[in-house]
């Protein structure tokens, strides 16, 4: 089968580097800007289409990488034979919504990848909804996602909590990372030392909750010694009401995800 991706932004860029390692020639792209497609053919020697519907005519499956807010003009340029696969990748967008305003009627997948797919590490929630897949085409798909790190399939009633927990969170790690390294900065380490060190610790850190199946509270109490300096900074943290932070810009990128769909009703 052949993949095409309307949209080489990040995510896109990122789902065709890692999809070019499964796929290989079978990828075609197209984006808004001349500029972005000359600069992903330069990265990985896919040549680019010149509209959307180049894309939907030489693929078997078209992802939608493109920003929420451009989907029903985007949709409703498009012609879209019944023989084709949609998989819709922005927050907010339901099977439902894009089934609504397709001229034509293709399967539709909802999925949500995250950036980290760039270096083969992302982690991807796909939902195939009530259509009546092959496994052969299951087995594309999520191949698909799995070539650029982890894919699990969960029921569309998911897909929404899944946003914040997944799509937008590297967001967040990355500016505790950032937080950390600048504590070290004031107490006289070079920054880029600095960084390396918090990045490793976070990365070591999430291997140990998914290589030993423990409870994160478990970890965490490993690592406490009684009186020591550990237990004093998750002190600190609790005081300063971290966890409480974390739950609350979860549920607000949550609340976000669900405006995209309000706003389309």
């Amino acid at each position: 089968m052949k993949i095409g991706f309307i949209g080489a932004g990040n995510m896109g860029y990122a789902m065709i580097k890692g999809a070019q390692t499964i796929f290989q020639n079978a990828i075609v792209y197209t984006d808004v800007s001349n500029e972005r497609c000359e600069y992903v053919k330069a990265k990985t020697g896919i040549e680019y289409l010149e509209s959307n519907q180049d894309v939907i005519d030489h693929s078997d499956i078209i992802v939608l990488a493109i920003k929420p807010q451009y989907y029903t003009s985007v949709l409703m340029d498009m012609t879209i034979p019944s023989d084709k696969i949609i998989i819709s990748i922005a927050p907010g967008m339901t099977i439902e919504f894009v089934n609504a305003f397709i001229n034509g009627s293709p399967k539709i997948v909802r999925a949500m990848p995250n950036t980290p797919a760039l270096i083969g590490e992302g982690m991807s929630s796909v939902s195939f909804g009530d259509y009546d897949f092959s496994d052969d085409e299951k087995k594309i798909i999520m191949s698909l996602f799995s070539s650029f790190g982890k894919a699990r399939e969960l029921p569309e009633k998911l897909m929404d909590a899944v946003v914040p927990l997944s799509g937008s969170s590297p967001a967040y790690v990355y500016m505790f990372i950032e937080a950390m390294a600048d504590a070290a900065v004031v107490q006289g380490m070079p920054r880029q030392t600095a960084y390396e060190m918090a990045a490793q610790s976070v990365l070591g850190a999430a291997k140990m909750v998914l290589e030993t199946k423990e409870h994160p509270g478990v970890l965490k109490d490993q690592v406490c010694s009684p009186g020591g300096t550990t237990i004093a900074a998750v002190r600190s943290l609790e005081e300063n009401g971290f966890r409480s932070a974390v739950i609350e810009a979860m549920m607000t990128c949550y609340d976000k995800t669900l405006s995209f769909k309000k706003k389309e009703d």
